[in-house]
């Protein structure tokens, strides 16, 4: 298997993307993650494989050379060449599978990047006015929370007595075929002796699943498709590893007078032909309240007035954006002869064309 097909990077990637493609993967197919999962683990190994030729800068080299890819035209080869399955051998020799495993292992005993608390997701619905004014809202949440009985451990004292997972030897033997592998007992460490044991509430893991309620402020001001995050309230991570976030995506109903671009608000002004014609005072409705607006004779349809800093409020710099007005004209209901033919006599009065 070429090595950057296996981890999904072209041969120029960078070292930083080498590291991005392995975590990935990694994430998806490390042993913790499949437990009891064969094929898993065997991916997983020919992953680490790949990505620790790829980030060491001479084994990359021979292997772009050729020294260890796969060739051509039918030709078998392997890229690990230098694992000895031999009874004994003398002299200097490669990593065994053994030793594979053994790294595989001592990797999990400690906290990573890939043990870190996954994020929880939550989203908040609130009205228009909520949104204006800010609001604690307070949702239930379900994530994993450090063990209680263990402290997030995994594992609680008990009195020192010879390990039962590898009867006292500190390595545990497998057979897959002709191949014996043998790799260090991880209930004790490789020592035999066992004076740990392993948390049943949490089966070792330093994490249990816990519902919590949870109040989150919400800014004033706060627009839809804002998230806000919430350090440290997310999954817990394993066996001490730094905890995810909750992220809370907000989402605004639609108000049935206001419309929201950036931090501006628009408002539709409904006029009569006469109060545009000669001019009015007229009453708005704002957020913060009525407010009166004049408008000048003449005013045409599609026209927009703009009131300063009466718009909403911005949650990073606190700044106000504007009420945006737009006329819009509305003509009269005729209901009777009288109105109509004062209508005819404005036309005659002022009849150029304008369309004009």
């Amino acid at each position: 298997m070429d090595f950057y097909i296996l981890l999904g990077v072209e041969r120029e990637a960078s070292d930083a993307d080498i590291r991005r493609a392995y975590r990935r993967l990694a994430r998806r197919f490390h042993p913790d993650v499949n437990p009891g999962d064969r094929e898993a683990a065997t991916h997983y190994r020919q992953i680490l494989d790949a990505y620790e030729t790829l980030i060491d800068p001479e084994r990359r080299r021979r292997y772009d050379t050729g020294a260890t890819s796969p060739v051509g035209d039918g030709a078998v080869t392997f890229g690990f060449a230098g694992f000895d399955f031999s009874a004994a051998s003398t002299g200097d020799r490669g990593p065994t599978f053994g030793d594979l495993f053994e790294e595989v292992f001592r990797r999990r005993d400690r906290p990573s990047d890939q043990d870190r608390g996954a994020d929880v997701h939550a989203r908040a619905s609130l009205s228009f006015e909520e949104a204006w004014r800010g609001v604690s809202w307070e949702t239930t949440i379900t994530r994993h929370a450090t063990c209680q009985v263990c402290a997030g451990s995994g594992v609680h004292r008990a009195i020192e007595s010879r390990c039962r997972s590898c009867e006292g030897s500190g390595a545990v033997r497998s057979v897959r075929g002709h191949m014996v592998f043998s790799k260090k007992c991880r209930h004790c460490g490789g020592t035999g002796r066992l004076r740990q044991l392993v948390c049943d509430a949490c089966q070792g893991q330093g994490v249990e699943r816990r519902a919590e309620s949870i109040n989150v402020r919400i800014p004033a001001g706060v627009a839809d498709g804002t998230r806000i995050r919430i350090t440290g309230r997310g999954h817990a991570g394993v066996r001490g590893a730094t905890p995810g976030d909750l992220l809370v995506d907000v989402e605004v109903r639609a108000h049935r007078l206001f419309r929201r671009e950036g931090d501006n608000l628009h408002l539709e002004l409904p006029l009569a032909i006469h109060e545009a014609a000669l001019g009015a005072r007229i009453e708005l409705p704002t957020p913060d309240g009525p407010s009166t607006i004049r408008i000048p004779p003449g005013t045409q349809a599609g026209q927009q007035f703009r009131l300063r800093e009466r718009g909403a409020p911005s949650t990073r710099s606190g700044a106000r954006g504007d009420l945006v007005v737009h006329v819009r004209l509305m003509l009269p209901k005729l209901l009777d002869e009288r109105s109509k033919e004062l209508l005819r006599e404005f036309g005659r009065i002022n009849g150029g064309s304008v369309r004009e």
